[in-house]
């Protein structure tokens, strides 16, 4: 195996995306080329076990790469939840997988491939949970991308009903604050001027027994005053952990940014009860209205999960009611499917996939109003734009288009000058007009 070419596959969440990145970087030091997955002697599976039928689609990964690098000398490492879960059993799905590791191995897998590479008969399992979050080095090149993720804690304690995060991702295990700031700092002196902090329940940052005793709050309060920072964003709070200071700072802190993903999952007390979520909908009002007071035209956007076990259609009903009140600009809606390991799939009283699915086509149906509505009420206002990319889509009878985010998170698409690459620019921009999933802007003062 002496070209050493890696591909890496990635499924789930954004703490997903961020290791996959540092695994690209720590491979691409070690002397790896990055490159497709016809030419890849190592191939990485990142996996999530969140979404629906995660197993398959892993065993499903695994069988295309097989096919297409059939032929070939190939060492595939699976990561992440899905290996967590079924440990050494990956080994028997392929003959190429040799490394497995779950979500506290991934700071190890660079060293375990070399390992491997160089003893060709070997396989590693690497699934234990560590005690604590463990730093890991990274491989920043000269510059990063404008908008970058950094991870601030491991894992979650709430053990809702119909989740296996706490099976999949270890209990909460918080990072030191020093690490976390020397982290930001570093992604901005390389260029990146927008920092989203990760978490699996970002807000309860501190609240275990691995905290340096800096709060959440507090964090934030720290980061938001780093030099060459302009936008700041976590995902994903949960709606118990919200305090009065973690509300208020969004009309305090200059740089963080006025849109929160607050997942929900369902309107009705009954159902949440079921889930321990531990609050009612209407704790979950009292704080989507406070939040509001704290930075009106805040932009809100949940989860939701349709069909849980024993939901009534008066249920449903609730979940719309409380959309509705909401008002979210979006949400991500799901069918509700059992997880092995969490409670709920031993609950008896499931819901027929018929049922779910058409109340799940209702509830997107609501919510794309409320997605368009707050789009449109979007035209005519002004704001600032962070570049992306050139736009996916380019009209050919109009002058090259960039797309860009607003502080809401929204993607606007704009005209800009040729001969310059905007990327990482921030450009001033009047909404001229909404789609259902983006918006128009035209450049001022460019």
């Amino acid at each position: 195996m002496q070209d050493r070419v890696f591909h890496i596959l990635t499924f789930g969440c954004q703490m997903n995306v961020n290791d996959s990145g540092w695994l690209a970087r720590m491979l691409a030091a070690r002397g790896f080329r990055e490159g497709g997955l016809e030419e890849a002697s190592l191939v990485v599976v990142n996996t999530c076990s969140v979404r629906e039928k995660p197993e398959l689609k892993v065993k499903s990964a695994l069988g295309r790469i097989r096919q297409e690098t059939a032929g070939r000398e190939v060492l595939v490492c699976v990561c992440g939840c899905v290996a967590q879960q079924l440990g050494e059993k990956l080994f028997g799905c392929s003959p190429q997988v040799r490394l497995v590791a779950g979500t506290d191995g991934i700071a190890s897998i660079p060293g375990a491939l070399e390992e491997l590479l160089d003893h060709p008969e070997r396989r590693l399992c690497l699934t234990d949970f560590t005690v604590r979050y463990e730093e890991r080095p990274d491989a920043l090149g000269a510059r990063v991308a404008p908008s970058c993720f950094v991870n601030i804690m491991q894992g979650c304690d709430n053990f809702c009903t119909y989740c296996i995060v706490p099976y999949t991702r270890g209990r909460q295990k918080s990072r030191a604050h020093g690490a976390v700031l020397e982290e930001c700092r570093a992604l901005l002196a390389r260029g990146a001027s927008e920092i989203t902090l990760l978490g699996q329940n970002v807000n309860a940052y501190g609240k275990d027994k691995t905290g340096d005793g800096t709060s959440f709050a507090s964090l934030l309060r720290q980061a938001a005053t780093l030099p060459g920072l302009r936008r700041l964003r976590y995902v994903t709070p949960h709606p118990k952990d919200m305090t009065e200071e973690d509300v208020a700072l969004f009309g305090e802190l200059g740089p963080l940014c006025p849109r929160l993903h607050l997942p929900v999952q369902a309107g009705s007390d009954r159902v949440l009860k079921r889930m321990n979520r531990r609050y009612a909908s209407a704790d979950f009002l009292d704080l989507t209205e406070r939040l509001r007071r704290a930075c009106p035209g805040i932009a809100l956007s949940t989860d939701l999960i349709v069909g849980f076990p024993g939901e009534t259609e008066e249920d449903f009903q609730a979940t719309l009611s409380l959309v509705r009140q909401s008002g979210f600009m979006a949400s991500y809606s799901f069918c509700y499917s059992d997880r092995p390991g969490a409670r709920a799939s031993l609950f008896p009283d499931k819901v027929p996939a018929e049922e779910a699915q058409e109340r799940l086509l209702r509830l997107q149906a609501l919510q794309e109003e409320l997605g368009e509505a707050w789009y449109r009420s979007r035209v005519g206002g002004s704001c600032e734009l962070l570049m992306e990319r050139p736009s996916p889509r380019q009209d050919q009878d109009a002058p090259p288009s960039w797309q860009g985010r607003d502080p809401w998170g929204a993607p606007v698409h704009v005209a800009l000058p040729e001969g310059r690459d905007w990327t990482g620019a921030f450009v001033e921009v009047r909404i001229t007009g909404a789609k259902k999933h983006s918006l128009l802007g035209e450049a001022t003062g460019v």
